[in-house]
């Protein structure tokens, strides 16, 4: 299956971010806007800190603030919006220039987004949406149709087609991207003629049990299924190295793909077994494009010409592995 490609945002030149700080101003997007009165005041926030990727998005975020001198207040939500949600709209309450939100689900922040609105504060995101969104002055993601096309192309090339296979797509429903793109690959297998094994996507209740889940939900399968198990679907590295863990143990000769590119994934990938590719998605570029527009912004209040992209992502497999850089790995 063939990769959809899908250009980066163009906006201003490259430059670097973040932190000072935390500084209390006046209201309704009471910051400076660049203007030289005082430093460029920014709120960054993410729920998903505890993650990998949320945990190098904290620290690139605030290592990149500090470079520019901006002042800025970064709010972890560890999962929870109850907690993490007023507290980002008290910040707005005290005043900022930009929002910068990481790998949270625009339907999770229905306050904040209002909050924002109505402060005249502009959000620019990372994964926040899988579609474009009025929430956002931009949101940069990664291309969920292509993340399947090479995840689904992989085992299809492996298993020397899917017609008549029994697969297993496992996913989590909270996750939007996770979301999307599980319910593409069941799609996409069904099409190619395979099974979903089970009838339907087994979905994971929580990330933090999202390994166990999946090894339980695919050895009760191959306990009443022996043999019967051509492939697993996973849509996130974690719940992979489950299912992965499960098939070793049954003696299974079926094969697992995940998404994320961390470092358990690519050794296993590396060393031959049931874990067959993952996807790694381009989380420093994007980054730096999303700052990009930001820097834009801050310099004369330009917005960036489109509010949404997802950009390709790259099939990791054994023949790459070790010339990719594990997503918890980043610097």
């Amino acid at each position: 299956m063939r990769k959809r490609i899908s250009s980066l945002v163009a906006v201003a030149a490259v430059t670097v971010l973040a932190l000072t700080g935390c500084s209390s101003g006046s209201g309704g997007g009471g910051g400076t806007g660049g203007s030289g009165d005082g430093p460029f005041k920014v709120i960054a926030f993410t729920s998903g800190n505890q993650t990998p990727i949320g945990a190098w998005w904290v620290k690139a975020v605030t290592a990149k603030a500090d470079e520019l001198g901006w002042d800025l207040t970064m709010i972890q939500g560890d999962f929870d919006f109850q907690k993490m949600n007023p507290q980002v709209e008290s910040a707005i309450g005290q005043g900022a220039d930009v929002i910068l939100d990481g790998y949270t689900d625009v339907a999770s922040i229905s306050s904040i987004v209002t909050a924002a609105k109505d402060a005249e504060i502009p959000i620019f995101a990372i994964d926040s949406a899988t579609e474009a969104s009025d929430a956002f002055a931009l949101n940069i993601t990664s291309d969920q149709q292509g993340i399947v096309d090479e995840t689904v192309g992989a085992l299809e090339e492996q298993l020397g087609g899917l017609e008549g296979k029994t697969v297993m797509v496992i996913g989590h429903d909270p996750h939007p991207g996770i979301r999307l793109r599980a319910g593409l690959a069941e799609q996409a297998l069904k099409d190619a003629g395979a099974t979903i094994a089970g009838g339907s996507i087994q979905k994971v209740k929580s990330p933090a049990t999202g390994r166990t889940e999946a090894l339980a939900l695919t050895a009760d399968y191959l306990s009443a299924n022996p043999d019967g198990l051509d492939a697993v679907w996973v849509g996130w590295d974690d719940a992979a190295l489950g299912a992965s863990k499960a098939i070793t143990e049954a003696g299974s000769k079926a094969k697992v793909t995940g998404v994320d590119a961390t470092s358990e994934a690519i050794a296993e990938i590396e060393s031959g077994g049931s874990f067959l590719a993952t996807v790694e998605q381009p989380w420093p570029s994007i980054l730096d494009t999303v700052m990009e527009a930001v820097t834009a912004y801050q310099k004369d209040k330009t917005m960036p010409s489109t509010n949404y992209d997802a950009v390709a992502t790259t099939l990791v497999d054994k023949a790459n592995a070790s010339t990719i850089t594990p997503s918890d790995k980043l610097q």
